[in-house]
């Protein structure tokens, strides 16, 4: 036996390009039922925008009946949710969510 035929070893397939990899991760997800959405948030990092929000929130808050939406908004809102959420991701909150729905 020679020598080469003894060490043969099957090529390597090429890496995925960015794309490739890209898309096959697209598809993955889908099947999962999930699809892409694209979000716009304020860039933090701009001063300008920073400044804006301090202002609205200044605006908000001497607001005739802030009190009154406070209030409601105390009242409204699952805090105990918010509480268990804490430091954890999005998904992890949604589904306790959901299990909190499940009859037992």
């Amino acid at each position: 036996m020679l020598r080469s035929e003894h060490n043969h070893h099957p090529e390597k397939p090429k890496p995925l390009t960015r794309r490739q990899r890209m898309a096959s991760r697209g598809e993955r997800l889908r099947a999962q039922g999930l699809r892409p959405v694209q979000h716009w948030v304020p860039d933090l990092r701009d001063p300008k925008v920073l400044a804006a929000i301090r202002r609205e929130a200044k605006l908000m808050a001497q607001h005739p009946e802030n009190d009154a939406i406070d209030a409601w908004n105390e009242a409204a809102y699952d805090w105990s949710a918010w509480k268990r959420s804490a430091g954890m991701s999005c998904w992890w909150w949604f589904q306790a969510s959901q299990d909190d729905q499940d009859p037992e």
